[in-house]
């Protein structure tokens, strides 16, 4: 029997609870096969909810042995249980004690939700809803509850033994057993329990907190990986001293710990006081980690600290909130980040990420709002949408009310809330009554899918010395949602003058302008600016002040002159690369027709001025020497997309350049000498990013003197990023030393698992017909575990959707390939399949041949009979 989608959750049926649960004591006495959970639910009916109501509680694969109200066992006339569900059909009408007794095997649980076993360690994960696969619960982010857990276990096997919240108590117990209990004095859902035990290496430092309150900080890693814990430690220390400054937040335990293990779905989870991470994200060491990692690393240690308030103290009513706290703290990462390192990098590296990931989802049949309005499996709604347009709503709110209203409405936000699971709502309502402001229409941005495009067009009259901007919004038609409305577009602006110099113009009389923001409210707005002396070059949507695509015509000289010339470190970025992407746009047409293709001269002409430019930020110009990738392409070109033109013409593009200055990619390629021992810090990072991305340009493929300077970086390199960056050139260039290289490398890091997945990355990335082959190959080699997430990704995930020629190859290969994985991945681990699935969601964007294709590979998937819910909503939509 073919699986079903599972029912539709719909946010305009939410119900409060029937039942609230006030405490819960868990006794967990862990066993690899046998784990026994004894949970004593303190649970109360509430006043709407009439006498004598079922109580129902969700389970996940469960297994019952006993259940007992007030202590006393209750008759199997008295309830009903599956291992899905457990309901007690005449529960106390006064508060009661339910005890519930349920049986698991962590060593079985392939799906890595609720608690299972990572290489010999007991964790857990239970966002969304992974509680219910440890004891029977009302599993929902609304029922806040106080938690005490003890642990027991061997203590030879599991010395170190954590839960949320302080330490309480220790003991020793017969037979080489011991427990420990931890208490929570903080209400939270059930997403948030957690914990961890096993054998693990602990590294500890502290932290006095604003108030002189003293926290002890642990980490806990595999023995043996103590030394690589450092930056994470430093990360931790920096953001929780910054949370302190910036939004006056300081932490509220006695402690605060950090689990690191090697099988993890997700990135980190930000459990109450023991934050729990994918290894990933926490080790490094500049022989193992490359300075992205670094800056991941503590990104991702600051987000899950940060939650500690927006998302903790603070949690959502329903899992349509998601954005509630995850939109808001990616924007408080992204704030921490920028703080530490270079802001204006920091700004474009986010663009680049929203538009590479989020604005395709907007675009494709997996588009949602913000707060989506319905949902079939919540684990699929941890998307791009949520995550980075959720953050990029709360700066336009930032931009909109100023520094000072924005935190005044934070500062009402938390203590009206502090201890609630709230509302979309809620939040936008605090900022409003502290700003004095108006958001309703504001809010459309949480209720809209889609991106806006703004079209922007100019007219300059030199007799009466005006300057006319016309602005238009327009949303494009999204799967499910019929119409939608204008909404409040922030737009930085500046108007240059010849000389470089932005103009000082007053703000036209009757349009909606704040300092050097105009607002964009209506479908058609014209704004003229009088007493300007010259034309001037139009500067729009400065620091990308608003998650829109902006249809604004330049000329290539204007382009080239913000390039040089704008205030702005973003848009002189984006005319960089907005000038090679019309070029890589032309040049595509042309080699899908077999036709010569060359880069132009305004874009040589572009990049020789970035090169001159000394007083550009080193980060900055190795990103400006970035061209626009093969998926940022397909994405600009829209329909009838044609992988292989895309990545000729950029290999071209490449080469011109390359070609054109080979003299000055040679000298910062090779120039490069650091002084001093490796550090991460913004600086170093910077020098090294722009020296690997000359190296691009100097050793182009065929170069024998060039790739022969790859390979003295790859083999004298003293520090990951070089020797990845080198190997990566190496092996993706067809180099006659890419198979040392990868020989050398594998022999070098095949006892770690982390860089090995640097390895796999690679090659799956590798454009050319073997690329395939190649995947299916390495899928058979020795070091390849198809159980570890991290592994899975570093291979399959990066094949789909970083080496967009060879996935969508024209004879339906790579289609198949992923398909099929698919299928066999979702019988062990649905949530990192239907995210492998994801990969599909352009394919209607593609030429018909290749689109027929993927089509058929889906329908493949559609066709499983056994296919997990997860898997089933991603298809169905993906196909609608």
């Amino acid at each position: 029997m073919r699986s079903e989608t599972a029912p539709a959750i719909r946010l305009e049926d939410y119900q409060p609870p029937a039942y609230r649960i006030d405490t819960v004591h868990l006794n967990v006495d862990l066993d690899p096969s046998a784990t026994r959970v004894t949970a004593t639910l303190k649970l109360r009916r509430q006043p709407e909810t009439p006498a004598g109501s079922p109580l129902l509680l969700d389970g996940d694969e469960l297994t019952l042995t006993e259940i007992r109200i007030n202590g006393n066992p209750l008759a199997e006339t008295a309830f009903k249980a599956d291992a899905q569900q457990l309901e007690v059909s005449a529960p106390p009408a006064e508060p009661f004690d339910l005890t519930l007794v349920t049986e698991i095997n962590p060593d079985a649980n392939t799906k890595l939700m609720g608690l299972y076993r990572s290489s010999g360690t007991y964790c857990t994960q239970c966002e969304a809803e992974g509680f219910r696969r440890i004891t029977y619960f009302l599993d929902r982010p609304d029922v806040l509850s106080v938690y005490t857990t003890r642990l027991e276990a061997p203590k030879k096997d599991c010395p170190v033994l954590l839960a949320n919240g302080n330490l309480a108590e220790t003991g020793e117990l017969d037979d080489g057993r011991h427990f420990a209990v931890w208490h929570d004095p903080h209400p939270k859902p059930a997403y948030l329990f957690a914990l961890v035990a096993g054998n693990l290496a602990e590294v500890s430092d502290s932290f006095t907190t604003a108030s002189g309150k003293g926290v002890a900080l642990n980490i806990y890693v595999e023995h043996g990986k103590e030394d690589r814990c450092g930056w994470a430690m430093d990360s931790l220390k920096r953001s929780m001293r910054w949370d302190e400054e910036v939004f006056g937040r300081e932490y509220d335990l006695d402690v605060f710990n950090i689990v690191a293990v090697s099988d993890f779905n997700m990135g980190a989870m930000e459990n109450k006081g023991l934050n729990i991470f994918n290894d990933k994200y926490v080790l490094a060491d500049p022989e193992t980690a490359t300075d992205q990692d670094y800056a991941n690393i503590e990104a991702v240690i600051a987000h899950e600290y940060f939650h500690n308030w927006t998302g903790n103290r603070i949690t959502c009513r329903d899992w349509f909130q998601l954005c509630l706290k995850e939109g808001l703290t990616v924007f408080r990462d992204q704030e921490f980040s920028s703080d530490m390192r270079s802001r204006a990098v920091k700004r474009i590296a986010d663009v680049r990420l929203l538009k590479s990931h989020q604005f395709p989802e907007d675009a494709g049949p997996l588009a949602h709002p913000v707060r989506p309005k319905i949902y079939h499996e919540i684990n699929n709604f941890y998307t791009a949408t949520v995550y980075e347009k959720g953050a990029e709503v709360v700066r336009m709110l930032k931009t909109l009310l100023g520094d000072e209203g924005f935190r005044a409405g934070l500062d009402l936000y938390f203590d009206r809330h502090d201890g609630e699971a709230t509302t979309i709502e809620a939040f936008l309502a605090s900022f409003e009554e502290a700003a004095g402001a108006d958001l309703s229409q504001f809010a459309l941005w949480y209720e809209q899918a889609g991106t806006p495009i703004v079209t922007a067009e100019t007219e300059y009259d030199p007799d009466r010395k005006t300057f006319t901007l016309s602005l238009s919004q327009e949303i494009p038609p999204v799967p499910g949602q019929k119409t939608s409305r204008a909404a409040v577009i922030p737009l930085r602006f500046g108007l240059i003058g010849p000389n470089g110099e932005d103009l000082d113009v007053a703000a036209p009389e009757g349009a909606i302008v704040a300092g050097d923001v105009l607002i964009l409210d209506k479908a058609h707005q014209d704004v003229t600016f009088e007493n300007v002396a010259a034309p001037p070059v139009l500067s729009l949507l400065r620091g990308f002040s608003a998650p829109v695509r902006l249809n604004q015509h330049l000329e290539p000289r204007d382009l080239a002159f913000l390039a040089a010339q704008d205030k702005d470190p973003f848009n002189r970025w984006q005319a960089v690369q907005t000038l090679a992407m019309r070029d890589l746009v032309r040049m595509t047409h042309l080699c899908s027709q077999d036709q010569p293709a060359t880069c132009s001269k305004d874009v040589i002409d572009v990049f020789a001025a970035i090169l001159e430019d000394a007083a550009l930020d080193d980060a900055l110009r190795a990103l400006a020497l970035t061209l626009p990738s093969e998926a940022d392409i397909a994405q600009e070109i829209g329909k009838d997309v044609d992988p292989d033109a895309i990545h000729a013409a950029r290999s071209i593009m490449r080469r011109d350049i390359g070609s054109e200055h080979k003299t000055a990619f040679q000298r910062f390629a090779t120039g490069f000498a650091p002084e001093g021992p490796f550090s991460p810090d913004a600086a170093s990072a910077g020098k090294r990013a722009l020296a690997n991305r000359a190296l691009s340009y100097f050793a182009l493929p065929g170069d024998a003197a060039g790739q022969d300077t790859v390979w003295q970086r790859f083999t004298s390199a003293d520090n990951m990023t070089d020797r990845l960056a080198a190997l990566t050139l190496l092996v993706h260039d067809g180099a006659p030393q890419k198979d040392d290289a990868l020989e050398a490398y594998r022999d070098r890091y095949k006892d770690n698992s982390l860089a090995m997945d640097k390895w796999f990355m690679t090659q799956a990335t590798t454009p050319g017909p073997k690329a395939v082959d190649i995947v299916i190959a390495l899928m058979g080699h020795p070091l390849y575990d198809a159980t570890n997430p991290n592994r899975v990704r570093a291979l399959l995930q990066s094949f789909a959707t970083g080496n967009p020629t060879q996935f969508a190859r024209a004879d339906g290969a790579g289609f198949e390939l992923v398909a099929e994985s698919v299928l066999e991945i979702d019988k062990r681990n649905p949530q990192v399949a239907s995210r492998l699935l994801t990969s599909f969601r352009s394919w209607r964007a593609l030429d018909p041949q290749r689109s027929a294709l993927a089509e058929s590979a889906l329908l493949r998937v559609s066709a499983c009979e056994e296919l997990s819910r997860d898997s089933r909503d991603i298809v169905d939509r993906t196909l609608q």
